[in-house]
């Protein structure tokens, strides 16, 4: 999946930052939009973000200016020189996006839930040069997620790029949507060429994590960041908690470390090597530990068999869990860490006894 054109212009700007993609959520006005790109024109913003049409979780909230606000769009491009973005849902929305000359368009985490509806934009869309951003959905599915983008491709699309935006979850979480880091690294595994702009704004919920939430994306190597954006933030008609000004948007700027991509030197290169090494035989006495572990749980098995015992044991996995945890935690080991591992041991013991009773 080639990104040549975007791929490339990427590539380029980061020789003095990564893109950066900022605006509000909602263009509530003419003059308010035209307020925040001055703003942001000298800033290290490329690109102008604002939401045209909401998608809003019940009716009767402000849902977007709608088509009306495309032209205070036009007159952002006019004004600063920057390009202009907004979200489209459906078909007639991309329809709408092309005939403004809107230079980026982004598929939201709702729609791209929906194969039926990520199709129907591909089909307005098809053969387009225009650069096409598709959000990660709402629900932690990668497949999904490589869906759309492919839906999009396989339409003659090919400045795609993905948005990582972070996924629902009915855990008590510090983000608004965890960012679950490593499904858009087996993204980049997937598609090394494939652009990802990281949204620290709807990851976290709040302005106050922006910061942390972003360096954490450079860290990763993603390609920028779209951060949203006005200057009046307690004022805004959506999603106010998560927007910042400006001139908060240049202090984190500033204060972002962009990583070199590598040692440039030998020694520390080989240094790295040794260490890695170290990692390299920790991880297969790791995996020889679970192979062993697995064993026992065979043994388990066939004794809960003989006695016809139900393979799940509530309170034994519970107490086992809790012991983990306070373990880990006198180790440094997060909760959070702990839980994900043990539950994923948990599940393929379950699947072993499981294979072994219904043999």
């Amino acid at each position: 999946m080639e990104n040549k054109n975007f791929r490339t212009w990427l590539d380029d700007m980061k020789l003095s930052h990564p893109l950066v993609i900022a605006g509000p959520c909602s263009a509530e006005s003419e003059a308010q939009v035209l307020e925040i790109a001055e703003e942001l024109k000298n800033t290290d913003a490329t690109v102008f973000r604002a939401g045209v049409w909401k998608p809003r979780t019940r009716p009767g909230t402000f849902e977007g200016n709608g088509v009306k606000a495309l032209p205070w769009l036009q007159k952002v491009k006019e004004k600063t020189g920057m390009l202009i973005a907004i979200e489209v849902a459906n078909a007639q929305h991309a329809k709408l996006a092309l005939e403004f000359d809107i230079d980026i368009l982004w598929i939201g985490a709702r729609t791209t839930v929906n194969p039926f509806a990520v199709q129907e934009i591909a089909d307005a869309l098809q053969g387009t040069d225009k650069i096409v951003l598709v959000k990660n959905p709402i629900n932690p599915d990668l497949a999904l997620w490589i869906g759309a983008i492919e839906r999009l491709h396989k339409k003659g699309i090919k400045n795609l790029g993905a948005i990582h935006r972070g996924f629902s979850t009915f855990r008590k979480s510090n983000f608004r949507n965890i960012p679950s880091w490593q499904i858009p690294i087996d993204l980049k595994s997937k598609y090394p060429t494939l652009p990802i702009i990281n949204d620290p704004s709807h990851i976290c919920g709040n302005r106050e994590g922006i910061f942390e939430v972003s360096q954490t994306a450079l860290d990763l190597k993603m390609d920028g960041l779209i951060i949203e954006t006005h200057c009046h933030p307690d004022k805004a008609w959506s999603d106010a908690k998560q927007q910042i000004t400006p001139a908060r948007l240049v202090e984190i700027m500033e204060g972002l470390k962009v990583r070199k991509p590598r040692f440039e030197n030998k020694e520390s290169v080989s240094a790295l090597n040794a260490l890695r090494q170290e990692i390299n035989a920790k991880d297969d006495q790791l995996l020889e530990t679970l192979s062993e572990r697995m064993l026992i749980v065979d043994h388990i098995g066939k004794a809960k068999k003989a006695g016809n015992v139900a393979v799940l044991q509530s309170t034994r996995w519970q107490e086992i869990l809790a012991k983990v945890i306070e373990k880990g935690e006198e180790h440094g080991l997060s909760k959070g860490f702990i839980e994900k591992i043990f539950k994923a041991i948990h599940e393929e013991s379950i699947a072993h006894q499981e294979k072994i009773i219904n043999r």
